[in-house]
């Protein structure tokens, strides 16, 4: 394995990296993206990733393919690898839906952007730290001292926080930033104590060999995940709020099909990557989306519905943000949370989508999958 050549950074480069300014509007993917007057004439949602290739999105996958969205114009963008692109462009214009992180979110507001999480998707706190094998801890105080490995810079604004929470002093750990995507590659050829991961992203890792032992925020972690977020303006036209309200309805029903039958859910995926589909197979696609299927979901008997915000799950996160001087001024979440598209989003028919799972004929290859097996020894990597 080659050992890649990460850049060490301080504490005081860290933040002003996370701190850059706005981005100008750039394009896409090459397309010009804009919302229009009324309404959107092409809606499109920008990844916090830099790809698609991904099982994350399995939602709007399946959702299409089913013709969930109806007749909107939705397109999928993976935006730049910079962790802080799925705000800024939603920001400036060249996108209308993020899926940022809180910590993410939080630097949007601390840097002025007018922005509104509208459908939270992590009801469960989705990230995690990663070890090599046999390096693994459970109490993660034991990063005192110790090295973390991120994609991107602007990570630091996820995993203080996390941290912190922990009882973790934030000020005697240091971070590498070992590059996008490669920072997993960088942790098993021995650089660095620890990498940031998430769930969905531990399956898609051993699928390219990566094996690591785990110390999983969705078992430890109070904190809230990642979310979408809207220009708040866009909440006071009633076109684009009943557009969003619609759109969020595809999703929602997404996240009920992939629930009911989470091998046709990947299928979807696949057949929108096939070099993705080739290098992950039907048993680590089926781990990756169950993982994040109990990450979106939570506990849904407490819960208005898919999407809907925990508000002092995300009070509690903002408070520690702004004891952490991640934010410079109290949030209240109710400000920037909102939880008014929640009703119209989740009000479709259940029992039709739960019939259309029911009903998918799946391929031969992922017949074989055992969902309950693999759900079974989904953290078999928890510390």
């Amino acid at each position: 394995m080659n050992k890649m050549t990460s850049t060490p950074m301080s504490r005081r480069t860290f933040l002003q990296v996370t701190g850059a300014g706005i981005v100008t509007a750039t394009a896409l993917g090459g397309s010009s993206l804009r919302a229009s007057a009324a309404g959107y004439e092409k809606f499109t949602w920008i990844s916090p990733r830099g790809t698609l290739e991904v099982l994350d999105d399995y939602p709007y996958w399946i959702a299409k393919k089913m013709g969930y969205f109806g007749d909107l114009n939705t397109a999928m963008e993976p935006g730049p690898s910079d962790g802080t692109a799925t705000v800024k462009f939603v920001d400036v214009g060249q996108a209308d839906m993020g899926f940022p992180s809180p910590g993410i979110f939080s630097f949007a507001i601390q840097n002025g952007m007018k922005l509104k999480s509208v459908f939270h998707m992590g009801a469960r706190d989705t990230f995690s730290f990663a070890f090599r094998k046999g390096e693994g801890m459970a109490d993660l105080k034991g990063l005192e001292g110790k090295t973390i490995l991120l994609g991107s810079a602007a990570w630091q604004a996820i995993t203080d926080p996390m941290l912190a929470a922990q009882g973790v002093d934030v000020t005697k750990v240091k971070y590498v930033e070992a590059g996008w995507p490669t920072w997993g590659t960088a942790l098993a050829g021995g650089q660095g104590d620890a990498a940031l991961s998430w769930e969905g992203l531990r399956a898609e890792w051993i699928a390219t060999g990566l094996k690591f032992d785990y110390w999983l925020g969705v078992q430890k972690s109070k904190l809230p995940a990642n979310t979408f977020i809207v220009r708040a303006a866009d909440l006071e036209d009633a076109d684009k709020k009943a557009f969003l309200e619609q759109y969020l309805r595809g999703w929602a029903m997404g996240l009920e099909f992939g629930h009911q039958n989470p091998r046709a859910a990947v299928e979807a995926v696949f057949e929108q990557f096939p070099a993705f589909a080739k290098n992950t197979g039907p048993e680590l696609g089926t781990t990756s989306l169950l993982q994040q299927d109990n990450v979106f979901r939570g506990d849904m008997d407490k819960r208005e519905g898919w999407g809907s915000h925990d508000m002092s799950s995300w009070q509690s996160f903002f408070d520690l943000t702004l004891q952490l001087g991640q934010i410079k001024e109290a949030v209240k979440a109710e400000d920037v949370c909102t939880n008014e598209l929640i009703k119209g989003a989740n009000d479709f028919d259940k029992a039709k989508v739960k019939a259309d799972a029911d009903g998918y004929k799946l391929s031969d290859e992922f017949a074989k999958i055992d969902v309950e097996n693999v759900r079974a020894h989904m953290f078999d990597d928890a510390v």
